[in-house]
């Protein structure tokens, strides 16, 4: 084993990158190029595919059970998503930045729980529950949200 002395020389040191803050002007024109989507637009846009999605089915299958069973799925996904998205805006006015973040976290919580209770409640909510229609509309309608990030990525415009 080699040891080396601790040289204080500056030549060792790596060169921070100098880095700018922004004005506040220039972070505005900033915040209006950035696309950014709205939780209450994609809760929005949940429920239009669930509500599309359980129409199909009632057109195609025509049995109530599986319509209400998709309708149902899809409400598993749209209620705790719009329940976070109200959490968000709510922890959002306060205006603390910790508090932001620790509200994310908590709210996120509350909305794997109550999908799960209400997961768990199916069977005893809905006579004749059909599993795989309920997990296809929970599935369908939950990856709206991999479409708004899918369409984010495209859209972006370089800043």
């Amino acid at each position: 084993m080699i040891l080396v002395p601790f040289d204080d020389d500056e030549s060792n040191k790596v060169a921070e990158p100098d880095v700018k803050p922004l004005t506040a002007p220039e972070a505005h024109a900033l915040r209006q190029k950035l696309h950014s989507v709205s939780p209450w637009r994609l809760v929005c846009w949940q429920l239009v595919v669930g509500l599309v999605l359980t129409g199909m089915v009632w057109m195609w299958v025509d049995r109530a059970d599986w319509v209400a069973s998709v309708g149902y799925g899809a409400l598993c996904v749209v209620l705790p998503n719009a329940l976070f998205a109200r959490g968000l805006a709510r922890g959002q006015k306060a205006g603390q930045p910790g508090g932001v973040l620790v509200g994310f976290f908590v709210w996120e919580l509350v909305k794997v729980v109550v999908t799960v209770a209400m997961l768990v409640a199916a069977p005893k909510l809905m006579v004749g529950l059909n599993w795989l229609a309920l997990l296809v509309g929970f599935v369908v309608t939950m990856k709206v949200s991999w479409v708004a990030v899918w369409y984010r990525l495209v859209c972006k415009k370089s800043v």
